[in-house]
C-alpha cells in the first residue's frame, strides 16, 4: 500500500504498479496506470486483470528466468508504465512517453501467480552511434545478484548476432558505468587469458571477439593499468 503511495506521488497521480499481495517487495505483473477515482478503478483492475506475465515474445526461459522482448509500438502503454516505474529509481530517467522506437527486454520471475519484473533494458531500433541499450534497471529487491549483468551480457549478446560491435547510450550514470566496466573487463581479460605466449592482439581483434567498441576496450585497459603491459602486443596505442 505504501508503495502504491509513492508511486501516486511521483507520477502525477498514476499508480503505474498492479500490486499483487501484502509484500511490498512483490512486483506486480500487470503494469498499468490509473486515473480518477484511482482507488476504485485500482481495486477493480484487480479483480479484472488476468495477465501473467509481460506482453510480446519470450526469447529466453531458464531455471524459473524468462527475457521478453516487447516493441514499443506494438504495447505502447506497457512501456510506458515500464519506464515511468524506472523513473521511481533513476533519478536521470527523463523518457517516459516516446517509446514507440525501442525495443524494451523484461527480465522476470516466476511464481503461482505468474511472471514478476525483475528488470528490463531498453534499445533504440536503429542506432547511428551503435548504442546496444539505452536504459537499463533492475528493480531493488532483485539488486545484487547478477540481473544486471545478465541484462548487459544480452544486449551484447544481441549486436554479435546482427554481426554489429554495441556501447551504451551516453552518458552513463556513476551506477551504470560500474555496472560495465566489470562486463568490459571480465570479458577483455577473459579473451587476453586465450592469447598464447609470444602471440600479438589487437584492440581491432578484440573488439571483433567481443562485440566491444574499440574504445570502451581502451577505457577499460587504462582503467586496470594493463595498457603499458600489452601496448607492445595492441595496435594503434602510443
Amino acid at each position: 500500500h505504501d508503495l502504491v503511495k509513492v508511486v501516486e506521488a511521483q507520477n502525477n497521480g498514476f499508480y503505474v504498479l498492479h500490486v499483487l499481495g501484502p509484500l511490498l517487495h512483490r512486483l506486480g505483473i500487470a503494469l498499468a496506470r490509473f486515473g480518477p477515482p484511482r482507488k476504485q478503478v485500482f481495486a477493480e483492475h484487480k479483480e479484472t486483470c488476468y495477465r501473467r506475465h509481460p506482453p510480446g515474445i519470450a526469447i529466453y526461459e531458464h531455471n524459473g528466468i524468462a527475457i521478453y522482448e516487447v516493441d514499443g509500438a506494438v504495447n505502447k502503454v506497457y512501456c510506458q508504465c515500464l519506464c515511468l516505474l524506472a523513473r521511481l529509481f533513476l533519478e536521470h530517467k527523463t523518457l517516459c512517453f516516446d517509446v514507440e522506437s525501442f525495443l524494451f527486454y523484461i527480465m522476470t520471475t516466476s511464481d503461482a501467480q505468474g511472471r514478476h519484473v525483475v528488470g528490463y533494458f531498453s534499445k533504440e531500433k536503429i542506432s547511428p552511434l551503435g548504442y546496444n541499450l539505452a536504459c537499463i534497471l533492475v528493480v531493488p529487491p532483485y539488486q545484487k545478484v547478477g540481473h544486471g549483468r545478465g541484462l548487459i551480457q544480452l544486449a551484447y549478446e544481441l549486436s554479435r548476432r546482427t554481426g554489429c560491435r554495441g556501447t551504451p547510450e551516453r552518458p552513463l550514470s556513476d551506477l551504470g558505468l560500474r555496472g560495465f566496466f566489470s562486463y568490459w573487463k571480465s570479458t577483455i581479460l577473459h579473451e587476453l587469458r586465450r592469447v598464447g605466449p609470444g602471440q600479438n592482439i589487437s584492440v581491432s581483434d578484440l573488439a571483433a571477439r567481443t562485440c566491444l567498441m574499440p574504445e570502451d576496450i581502451v577505457y577499460t585497459l587504462r582503467r586496470l593499468d594493463l595498457l603499458a603491459e600489452v601496448a607492445a602486443a595492441v595496435t594503434g596505442l602510443p
